[in-house]
């Protein structure tokens, strides 16, 4: 499984506020430890709305790139930033995320991403997030064809059927069908494409620290059972240690030791 650290995210005060103060140093040392943490790219978020990012996003991906020599996600709202943080990074990044909504948006995104070799997300969303699996299937079925039409290559392709908040009115039915897409995608397109999850989305709204982790957890391993390709998670937190341990286990990627199971 690709594991993509979601760590530097809005919600770290730590990162935002060394963003904010353009501490180099402190960004770095995040880095390394995601690094040091198996991270195989680095997700790389500096607003929810793409506001600044033209001149942060490619700031911090110089920054991350240097310290932890990782790939990075690239998880901005603003397309220029993207362009830049794509003209600085040394190597292929992965544009985070491509949606059904905005179609020029999208299709100046896939421009880039044929570009510059860029891996892709396409989101199952359209304005609002669709809870069934056919309506999922369906939205992730035109992106790709228009990612297709573009000269995206399905080997640099990963769905994502979006998951949402499990609290949240009809979450429960998100990651059923989240499952499903996932089990069905592995049959569904040919050349394949990858499947990927944002993990930490499960559990928003979720109040104690503990209950959001071991539910993140539990929800990596039922999606690794579908057979989730690419997870975007808090690689600092024991319970997610734990679960990728196990996941590596059954896929016979790791030799199985009981003694490590404390």
């Amino acid at each position: 499984m690709i594991l993509i650290a979601d760590n530097l995210n809005t919600r770290n005060k730590e990162y935002m506020a060394a963003l904010a103060a353009g501490d180099s140093g402190a960004i770095s040392g995040m880095s390394r430890q995601l690094k040091q943490a198996d991270a195989d790219i680095i997700n790389l978020q500096c607003s929810l709305d793409g506001a600044g990012d033209e001149n942060k996003l490619p700031w911090v991906a110089e920054v991350v790139e240097k310290a932890s020599d990782a790939a990075l996600g690239l998880d901005s709202r603003n397309i220029e930033a993207i362009r830049k943080a794509l003209a600085v990074a040394k190597k292929p990044c992965l544009i985070n995320y491509v949606s059904g909504t905005e179609p020029e948006a999208r299709q100046e995104l896939f421009e880039l991403a044929r570009r510059a070799k860029a891996y892709v997300v396409l989101r199952a969303s359209a304005g609002s997030i669709p809870v069934t699996f056919e309506a999922k299937m369906q939205i992730l079925e035109e992106l790709l064809e228009d990612a297709n039409r573009a000269d995206i290559p399905n080997e640099r392709i990963f769905m994502d059927p979006s998951l949402i908040h499990i609290a949240r009115g009809g979450g429960q039915d998100h990651i059923m069908n989240f499952h499903e897409c996932v089990s069905s995608l592995q049959e569904a397109v040919d050349p394949p494409v990858g499947t990927i999850a944002w993990i930490s989305n499960i559990s928003v709204g979720i109040k104690k620290k503990a209950s959001r982790k071991k539910l993140e957890a539990a929800t990596l391993l039922y999606l690794a059972g579908g057979g989730l390709d690419a997870a975007m998670v808090d690689l600092l937190d024991p319970e997610i240690r734990k679960a990728l341990y196990f996941i590596k286990s059954f896929r016979d990627e790791i030799v199985f030791s009981p003694a490590l199971l404390d």
